[in-house]
């Protein structure tokens, strides 16, 4: 009964120079602490899934410097977009023989389907008819593979009241499809740069923490969190069962800027 082994990183905000830095903290190099980090505690994972804002102002450079850790890896790796980031130019880029786009990929006897929740020129999240008509294509042509299903905004509330006006607006349209699937057994996001598990009858949702800074849990307004940045690890087992687990630098983020009005 070995699972299947997946590090889900995600939030990476990676600027166009390395040495630039975001909210006063060098967004660079704590992708490569998380990835390293990542590595030595577990020292192999059958999947890389990178769940959005791969980069802050999305441009060649970025995108490069980040497939360059991803292939260092030597581990397969999936990418899909957040609201920071560019599709076309991702679909470029992450397009090798160990990175790439898919949007479902068969794990044995799970599928992993990737949504993609981005409105253009705009921080929250929708999910497009086509994009929900693709889920449920997948589902109904797979009823056998248990499901994980990743997008990168979030599709319940963090009680976090500005981070809520970013929710996938459509989401009740996305739980309503999911109910008619129970093969689906977890949804797996990044955006809200916090750790959430919460299990609503089978079905279990999982905020992921950003791999640079993090958001206040349970703030009125935007609030930047003083905890270090963090990764989750998802074990898919062959009998559907999910074990995961989220870890953190243990160390503080060096000089980032806790008094700011946004990002």
């Amino acid at each position: 009964m070995s699972p299947f082994s997946i590090l889900q990183i995600t939030d990476m905000h990676i600027m166009a120079d390395l040495n630039e830095t975001f909210q006063g903290i060098n967004t660079a190099h704590y992708f490569k602490a998380i990835l390293d980090l990542a590595f030595i505690e577990n020292k192999h994972f059958d999947l890389i899934l990178v769940t959005g804002d791969l980069a802050q102002n999305p441009c060649e450079a970025s995108y490069k410097h980040i497939l360059h850790r991803l292939e260092a890896t030597q581990t397969p790796s999936i990418c899909l977009p957040g609201n920071h980031d560019d599709v076309d130019l991702m679909q470029q880029v992450f397009n090798t023989r160990l990175v790439n786009c898919d949007k479902q990929t068969l794990l044995n006897n799970w599928q992993l389907i990737c949504l993609n929740s981005q409105i253009l020129g705009k921080p929250g999240g929708n999910l497009s008819k086509q994009e929900l008509l693709f889920l449920e294509d997948c589902l109904l042509k797979n009823p056998n593979h248990h499901t994980l299903i990743a997008v990168h905004h979030h599709c319940l509330e963090t009680k976090s009241a500005w981070m809520d006006t970013m929710i996938i607006e459509n989401n009740e349209v996305l739980l309503s499809l999911i109910k008619k699937h129970p093969q689906v057994k977890a949804i797996t996001w990044g955006h809200i740069h916090q750790e959430m598990d919460v299990s609503i009858d089978s079905l279990r949702f999982l905020g992921t923490p950003s791999t640079c800074f993090q958001f206040t849990p349970h703030s009125k307004t935007f609030s930047l969190d003083s905890k270090s940045p963090g990764y989750r690890t998802i074990n898919l087992y062959p009998d559907g069962l999910i074990q995961t687990a989220t870890t953190r630098l243990d160390e503080p983020l060096f000089g980032m800027q806790i008094k700011t009005e946004g990002y």
